[in-house]
């Protein structure tokens, strides 16, 4: 096996077009994978050298997360937590301490888990991110990359530069939870990710649920801006988001909670961030 590490993108995307060739930033996944037997590289390839791929900044329009950057350096970013409280509540939930001072959020939308924590988060907040490849680079919206259990839109040669999220504009709150199984370190039964925006007067100007681990892939909720959109939400608008939420759950049944189990869970933490988020909208 080779191991390389390339100091361009350009460098990275010729190495990564080989056969058998994997990119290894925090390496939290590949390396259990290594581990496991369950893929054997022919080239590893080191991308935590590439320019721009490392890093927390803000920017004129938002925030630019390099896809390489630890989680626990997100999280401890002061001006990023007061932005997106709900996206760096998603990261703190990525395994151990031990595990966030490597885990990226480049490996964990890569990996392509329908339980990954940040996805949803980051998908409530209108994230994209800037995948490079040999000829160029392109933005797409998160919620557009994972397209099976395992499986991305990543073409040959193509990795994750980084991530963009919007400045919060005056009224923005969002929020994730999850329920696992046990205490804490476990996959998610359910997880969920809401981004609302509020005028002066709390009436919900904007609305966005995502739901993991409830479908092949993250799940968007659909037809909530008739619902929520010029109102404050209420015991009925809230109901009403519990039965998309329950609609849109495909879900597997395995250890961690039956079919129908996980169907009542994806609305009742569909209720509850929409209640923290609509809170700390009401107060940002």
């Amino acid at each position: 096996m080779n191991y390389v590490v390339p100091k361009t993108a350009l460098e990275a995307s010729k190495a990564l077009v080989q056969e058998g060739a994997f990119a290894l930033a925090g390496g939290t996944d590949l390396l259990v994978k290594l581990k496991t037997k369950f893929v054997s590289p022919s080239m590893v390839v080191d991308i935590k050298q590439v320019p721009k791929i490392m890093g927390i900044e803000a920017t004129a329009d938002g925030w630019w997360i390099g896809a390489a950057t630890p989680c626990a350096e997100i999280v401890e970013h002061e001006s990023f937590c007061k932005d997106w409280p709900g996206v760096v509540e998603a990261l703190s939930l990525i395994g151990s301490t031990q595990i966030q001072g490597r885990a990226t959020l480049g490996g964990n939308l890569c990996n392509a888990s329908p339980a990954a924590d940040s996805v949803p988060a980051l998908i409530s907040a209108r994230g994209t991110c800037i995948i490079s490849g040999q000829s160029r680079e392109r933005e797409e919206p998160i919620e557009k990359i994972v397209t099976s259990p395992g499986v991305t839109a990543l073409e040959k040669g193509e990795f994750i530069l980084g991530f963009k999220l919007p400045k919060p504009q005056s009224g923005t709150g969002d929020a994730y939870l999850r329920l696992i199984p046990r205490s804490e370190m476990d996959i998610a039964v359910v997880g969920a990710g809401t981004t609302v925006s509020v005028d002066k007067n709390k009436k919900i100007t904007s609305i966005r649920v995502c739901l993991g681990a409830i479908a092949p892939t993250q799940i968007v909720l659909d037809g909530l801006e008739d619902i929520f959109i010029g109102k404050e939400p209420d015991e009925n608008s809230i109901n009403k988001l519990v039965s998309i939420a329950e609609a849109a759950c495909k879900p597997i049944k395995d250890k961690r909670g039956t079919i129908e189990y996980r169907t009542k869970i994806a609305g009742v933490l569909s209720k509850r961030t929409l209640t923290i988020a609509y809170e700390r909208a009401t107060n940002h």
